[in-house]
């Protein structure tokens, strides 16, 4: 990959200073000030030096069983230090601190690194094109092609690509072929492929294909359980646990989903509080993880977090993944302040491949190449190679017929289109 198509990690910041700052930002758009606030600061600042006893702190402010309150990103400041401040005049424009140097140099930085302080090091993408990707495509993809977009997949570097789903096919016809794939790919190793089982009769029909995971799912909306598996939540609750009594008896892991996490199509807005029952219920039933899937991708940061903070009173945060679709272009920046808050595992479809069924306007998943790019820029490790990965959604695109839903994908098809003209 050529350095112009490399993402810039936190490290390749620019130095920027605070008379930049000021020179770049928009007078329209300061935020108003608190002058007595300011006061108090310039007041404290001239007993406090440039040392590391100076110390300002981004918190997460959690409130696991009392609910999510709007202070929960709480900004703590011990002392206002004349070497990472800058500054407000009487009129609230920004003016250059006359102090060292390394205000310059540092201030800004140090403030960046602060608020990306809490982030992983390592963030696991389950890949779900195969399954989630390719159930709403109405055109039905050759075995063959399923077969070869899987292989491809896991040449990618990813340890989980979910393959298919053992579901009735009336209801999804495009994965009717599910025990034929699991056939062709049966001898793939290093890689866990899971498929999803709805119920008793598709548990049985992976355990004959030879599954060694399976995936459940029920929804945190009651129209939209009755809609999608005729039944309310609380007998597809039931149903689940003969599922993972079966599974344990074959020694076979489990994963869970939650649906309609944030939004529903039929009832609205989602209470975080019928999630987080939801997933403990799922994570109960011995599911090694539960995905929370905003499946019409209406969600924001701001309705993200209450949900998760709701779900990490009951579940640990290591149990959770999040699985956001692109409807709204909400996608990573839910991706971020659930990373912020203690996630790290994230669902993704390659090419932005899929779409529910059974919920009018869900529009495709989060791109992989999208969500790898923004990782990687970040500093994160994923272990997936976005070479292949872009190989991999062109194969699948061209076979469907579409132009990929990844904006990485289209970017980069550019560049190298352009280089390849010079």
């Amino acid at each position: 990959m050529s350095s112009l198509e490399e993402p810039l990690g936190i490290e390749s910041l620019p130095k920027l200073s605070i008379g930049r700052l000021q020179r770049c930002a928009s007078a329209g758009y300061r935020p108003k000030i608190d002058e007595a606030e300011v006061d108090k600061c310039l007041i404290e600042s001239r007993d406090c030096s440039s040392s590391s006893n100076c110390k300002e702190e981004y918190a997460w402010g959690r409130h696991r069983r009392d609910g999510f309150h709007m202070d929960s990103l709480k900004f703590k400041s011990s002392c206002i230090c004349r070497s990472q401040m800058a500054f407000f005049s009487d009129s609230g424009h920004l003016q250059d601190h006359k102090s060292s140097s390394s205000c310059d140099e540092v201030g800004l930085r140090d403030l960046t690194y602060k608020f990306f302080r809490g982030l992983p090091k390592f963030v696991k993408i389950v890949e779900v094109g195969p399954r989630d990707g390719l159930q709403n495509e109405s055109n039905t993809v050759p075995t063959s092609i399923k077969i070869e977009f899987i292989q491809k997949l896991v040449s990618c570097g990813f340890s989980v690509v979910e393959a298919t789903s053992f579901v009735s096919p009336k209801w999804v016809p495009q994965l009717a072929d599910a025990k034929d794939v699991m056939e062709g790919i049966r001898n793939i190793e290093g890689v866990r492929l899971p498929v999803l089982t709805p119920n008793m009769k598709g548990f049985e029909a992976a355990v004959a294909a030879g599954a060694k995971e399976v995936a459940i799912f029920a929804s945190a909306s009651e129209a939209f359980s009755r809609s999608n598996i005729n039944c309310s939540i609380e007998d597809s609750l039931a149903r689940y646990h003969d599922v993972t009594q079966a599974a344990k008896k074959h020694s076979m892991r489990i994963r869970g989903y939650v649906s309609c996490v944030v939004g529903c199509p039929v009832e609205g807005s989602v209470s975080p509080s019928k999630v987080a029952y939801v997933a403990r219920e799922l994570y109960n039933m011995g599911c090694y993880e539960i995905s929370l899937a905003d499946t019409i991708g209406v969600g924001t940061p701001g309705t993200v977090i209450p949900m998760l903070e709701a779900v990490m009173s009951v579940v640990p945060a290591d149990k959770l993944a999040v699985h956001f679709h692109d409807t709204y272009g909400q996608s990573l920046p839910n991706i971020l302040v659930s990373l912020q808050m203690g996630i790290s595992t994230v669902d993704s479809s390659v090419a932005g491949l899929g779409g529910c069924p059974y919920a009018k306007g869900a529009s495709g998943n989060v791109a992989t190449e999208d969500v790898v790019y923004f990782l990687h820029g970040l500093g994160i490790k994923t272990s997936v190679d976005l070479n292949k990965l872009l190989a991999a959604g062109d194969f699948i695109c061209k076979h469907l017929g579409r132009r990929s839903g990844s904006k990485t994908a289209v970017a980069l098809g550019k560049v190298t289109a352009d280089a390849s003209k010079i």
